[in-house]
């Protein structure tokens, strides 16, 4: 049986801090978020992503797509964001068989009350730390992750 490719120290050190870097950021994020807004980080998502949609509506594989959720978390997201007024589903004009999610006036009220908080969190909690350099070396490694999940694991 072949050893393990265990991560080297260097390895583990930058995964380990990736991963709790990511988390403090989401659990802040969030906090500010419902704060501020009473809107949790997992309906920001899904109110940014479909304020950027050409008539703020989505088809829900589109949705969950752009936002690489599993199906079911999607589901589950949009029922508690429908109960609350911020989206709806709506039967697609295109495929009387396929679902539209659509943010609602309540939905767009929401986001554009909760992004400018947001935004601000965001440059002081995380761009505030970077230099210009660093903030582009970034881009490039999310890319370069990216395109490798891409051709090693594609869905």
């Amino acid at each position: 049986m072949a050893e393990p490719d265990w991560l080297t120290e260097r390895e583990l050190s930058a995964w380990r801090g990736f991963l709790t870097m990511q988390e403090d950021l989401r659990r802040r994020l969030n906090r500010q978020l419902v704060h501020d807004s009473g809107l949790s980080y997992a309906d920001y998502a899904v109110l940014a992503t479909l304020s950027d949609a050409t008539d703020r509506c989505l088809r829900v594989f589109e949705l969950r797509e752009a936002l690489r959720w599993e199906k079911t978390r999607l589901t589950h997201q949009i029922s508690r964001m429908a109960a609350r007024g911020l989206v709806q589903r709506e039967t697609s004009a295109d495929d009387s068989r396929g679902q539209v999610v659509a943010m609602t006036t309540e939905g767009y009220a929401a986001i554009l009350k909760a992004a400018p908080g947001h935004a601000a969190t965001v440059r002081r909690l995380f761009f505030d730390a970077l230099s210009p350099r660093q903030v582009d070396t970034l881009a490039t490694l999310s890319a370069a992750v990216l395109e490798n999940i891409a051709d090693r694991d594609p869905d």
